[in-house]
């Protein structure tokens, strides 16, 4: 859900009277004055006196003090008075005091049919604020159609994250066109995130060139995805030097997949000291490659056995297969052969670790993003990447008319239903709005099948 901003200054009036006359026509029952005075008090620091006199504003039908009144008991008094003050002020046709009703139940009362209602009398209103809330509202109660209204409302009225979202909804729902129109309006806005994943879209759209523009323009906005991208796309150029630079800046966003790539990239312009670092951080986050490459790397370059065994074990224990070939290796040379004889006669199994054509790398990639808002699914990147990419290398060979589910099914052995799980899924990351998005128990067990079918095919 997202933040509500801080509550707006308390709303004045040019006052052309001195504080006496304000006194005076405020005693005499002049709302106005009234109002007046009670802003002098509140930009004085006294709070208790502007209170006093706002509520007489108030009391004699002010709006602007029943909306500062909301606002003053939001800050320093109780929200049961706040909510009272801003209903006052909202029910006379006042959007901005709608909105922190608004705010005020959803987010303290958990009241979101209250919430919802006020929402929308803001933003029929005309309130950008409003029209945004009540479109994240309308998705969350699986109300498509209204959401993308009140997002195309907001958006229209310059709200750059609605833009971004009507992106997702049109990408969810198979509608790449609406999806590219609201992603480039919001990129031309300056939105990183929106220019990021548009940039994605032309990369599964098979146009690199657009997805650089794109990212380019993302990174200049410090977006650490699109600076993973253009590291990818300068590596494969084997322009290193790029691509160092790329992967770095990634990196120092904390990204442990660019902490990795910098370490080889590293090892490939023969910086060791670097490459330790990078491999390091990683490998202190979990990463099981990067923990396996940095003990190489002791070893190599340093000559420093424990070190190695000490990140080999890590590795190992991750269930990484060639660090557990290697901890055995060098536990039999170090004195260790019982322990040795373990990891060497049951390594881990191999994972998959073939990088996945680009434009599938980015449809896994929309599919997580697009799957994961407002709280959705919590997919991840190498699984579906790990799935797109075994189907197509299963398949890439194949020829029409065969159909690819009979085809795997005959030459596997595997029962039909299972490939045809796999396909349906496939299908959805690759055409959106097919079907739902997959669910992780879904991810799970269509994974089991992908990796079957590349040991029952020789390809693991």
């Amino acid at each position: 859900m997202a933040t509500a901003p801080p509550p707006p200054i308390p709303r004045q009036h040019r006052a052309g009277a001195g504080e006496a006359d304000l006194l005076a026509d405020a005693q005499a029952g002049d709302a106005l004055a009234a109002h007046r005075l009670g802003r002098l008090y509140a930009q004085r620091g006294d709070r208790a006196a502007a209170r006093h006199w706002w509520e007489r504003a108030a009391g004699a039908g002010n709006v602007d003090s029943a909306f500062n009144l909301g606002m003053w008991h939001e800050k320093h008094g109780t929200l049961d008075e706040a909510i009272s003050w801003y209903e006052l002020a909202a029910g006379t046709g006042d959007a901005e005091a709608a909105v922190n009703l608004a705010t005020l139940l959803l987010e303290q009362k958990g009241d979101a049919p209250g919430a919802r209602r006020w929402y929308e009398t803001a933003a029929t209103a005309g309130s950008r604020r409003a029209a945004r809330r009540l479109a994240l509202l309308c998705e969350d109660a699986g109300e498509l159609g209204k959401a993308r209204d009140w997002h195309r409302r907001a958006a229209l009225d310059g709200d750059l994250a609605s833009a971004h979202d009507l992106g997702f909804l049109g990408y969810a729902a198979g509608e790449e066109g609406e999806a590219r129109h609201w992603w480039e309006f919001a990129a031309r806005g300056g939105h990183a995130e929106a220019a990021h994943h548009l940039g994605l879209l032309m990369h599964a759209l098979r146009d690199p060139q657009s997805a650089e523009v794109l990212y380019r323009l993302a990174a200049q906005h410090d977006h650490p995805g699109s600076a993973s991208q253009l590291g990818g796309i300068a590596l494969a150029r084997r322009d290193l030097r790029t691509a160092r630079a790329w992967f770095e800046r990634a990196a120092r966003a904390g990204r442990v997949d660019d902490q990795r790539m910098a370490g080889f990239v590293c090892v490939e312009l023969e910086d060791s000291a670097a490459a330790s670092h990078w491999f390091g951080r990683a490998a202190a986050s979990g990463d099981a490659e990067s923990a396996y490459n940095f003990g190489l790397l002791l070893i190599a370059e340093h000559a420093d056995l424990n070190g190695g065994e000490h990140w080999f074990r890590q590795a190992a224990a991750a269930g990484h297969y060639r660090a557990a070939l290697e901890l055995g290796t060098l536990l039999s040379v170090t004195g260790k052969p019982a322990e040795a004889e373990q990891w060497l006669s049951a390594p881990p199994k191999p994972c998959w670790d073939r990088s996945a054509e680009p434009e599938l790398a980015a449809r896994a990639e929309l599919a997580v993003a697009a799957s994961g808002r407002r709280g959705g699914s919590t997919l991840t990147v190498p699984e579906l990447t790990e799935i797109l990419g075994t189907w197509d290398v299963l398949t890439r060979r194949l020829r029409e008319p065969l159909d690819p589910v009979t085809w795997l099914t005959e030459k596997s052995g595997m029962h039909a239903s299972a490939v045809e799980h796999l396909s349906s899924v496939r299908a959805t990351l690759i055409r959106p709005g097919t079907a739902p998005w997959p669910t992780p128990t879904e991810i799970e067990r269509v994974l089991a099948t992908a990796r079957d079918l590349r040991k029952r095919l020789g390809l693991s």
